[in-house]
C-alpha cells in the first residue's frame, strides 16, 4: 500500500510564498477536514472543488496528484 496524498503533500510544504505548490500543501496541513487517509483521485478532486478557496486552480492539483503517481512508482 502506498502512502496518502495528504501524507505526500505534507513533503511538498516549504517557505517560498511564491510556490503555489509549497502553498497548497502548507494550507492543506492547516485544513482539518482534508481526506488524509485516501489516495483516490475522485474523492480528493469532489473535496477541493466542493469545500475549498485556498486551491487557485484544479490544475495545480492535477499537476501535483501526477507527481504523486510517479513518485509512487
Amino acid at each position: 500500500m502506498r502512502r496518502s496524498f495528504y501524507h505526500y503533500l505534507m513533503t511538498l510544504r516549504g517557505h517560498d510564498p511564491h510556490d503555489a505548490i509549497e502553498n497548497f500543501a502548507w494550507a492543506a496541513s492547516l485544513d482539518p477536514m482534508f481526506p488524509k487517509q485516501t489516495e483516490d483521485y475522485h474523492e480528493l478532486a469532489d473535496y477541493l472543488e466542493l469545500n475549498v478557496d485556498y486551491l487557485p486552480s484544479m490544475d495545480l492539483f492535477d499537476r501535483v496528484y501526477e507527481q504523486y503517481l510517479e513518485n509512487a512508482k
